[in-house]
């Protein structure tokens, strides 16, 4: 169910939503959070939309997304309502904010916000320089960005670093993170070696391939190399190697071990639902994420 609302208050909105749920029969109960997606424009904006209505099924919330309209003329509020069928576990409220109203997000988001739940900032675009000094940011308990939709994937991801605060993180971090178990699990076998060096290669596109050198240069005292090319990583040990290289769009990877049978897993690139649907289910501070970021100056690019 879908409903516009042109020039339109808080109050109007709020009146709107609860009269959408007495017709329609449908209930609030169960919203564990408040979702704050703020956009620049349209590009991306119903991508954005679809990935927090599918991260919603398992974290039923409010999803509010606001983003600039015109930049010109008297300041207003458009809004869009979506809930049933068309918001998933959720309720979607779709805020575009037309001349100076635009300057002052922060304050036209507070009065949607659901009670004693915590809040969550994305930012699917462009972010702020620090966002937790932007004014929506100092709302959150965490903070998304995704640097993969930047026009400069890698100096956007090195970006974060300088202003990070406990409760950032970045889309690309949960697109490895299958990755980084399945590295995990084929180092807990024999013979138990320590990484002496690793080399990581993929798109240079690609901020994800960035932070699983940083991951592994966090975790590691040898060096690792980031290079361009077939998306793989490889560990090398004392006595063995390991690797796990997938084609670039591809769905099946091969881990390959010193002396053992190669394995085929399934490794599927991870789209933004997912790694959305990942980092709301953790509101503390990711300290790995962290670690990996500040990790990034050892890694040796080749």
């Amino acid at each position: 169910m879908r409903m516009q609302l042109r020039n339109a208050t808080a109050i109007d909105i709020s009146k709107q939503l609860v009269q959408l749920r007495q017709t329609g029969g449908i209930v609030t109960q169960g919203r564990v959070l408040t979702l704050v997606v703020c956009t620049d424009g349209p590009r991306g904006l119903e991508a954005a939309i679809t990935a927090a209505i599918g991260a919603s099924r398992e974290h039923p919330c409010r999803v509010i997304v606001v983003g600039r309209g015109r930049a010109g003329g008297e300041p207003r509020m458009d809004a869009e309502i979506r809930i049933g069928g068309d918001a998933g576990a959720s309720e979607v409220l779709i805020l575009a904010l037309h001349g100076p109203l635009a300057d002052h997000q922060e304050s036209v988001i507070v009065p949607f916000l659901l009670p004693d739940t915590p809040v969550v900032v994305w930012w699917p675009n462009t972010p702020p320089e620090v966002p937790a000094a932007d004014p929506v940011g100092r709302l959150a308990v965490r903070r998304l960005t995704d640097a993969t939709n930047s026009s400069r994937p890698m100096a956007e991801i090195v970006s974060r670093l300088p202003g990070y605060t406990p409760g950032d993180t970045d889309l690309a971090w949960g697109r490895i993170t299958y990755w980084r178990a399945l590295l995990v699990s084929a180092l807990d076998q024999p013979p138990f070696e320590p990484i002496e060096s690793a080399l990581v290669s993929g798109l240079g596109s690609e901020p994800a391939v960035d932070l699983l050198a940083g991951w592994l240069a966090s975790r590691i005292d040898g060096p690792v190399q980031r290079a361009v090319g077939d998306l793989r990583v490889e560990l090398r040990t004392r006595t063995q190697s390991i690797s796990l290289e997938r084609p670039q769009d591809g769905r099946v990877a091969t881990l390959r071990r010193t002396g053992k049978p190669d394995s085929l897993i399934t490794l599927a690139r991870r789209d933004s639902s997912e790694c959305l649907a990942e980092e709301l289910r953790r509101l503390d501070p990711d300290e790995v994420y962290h670690s990996a970021l500040t990790a990034l100056s050892k890694v040796e690019y080749v």
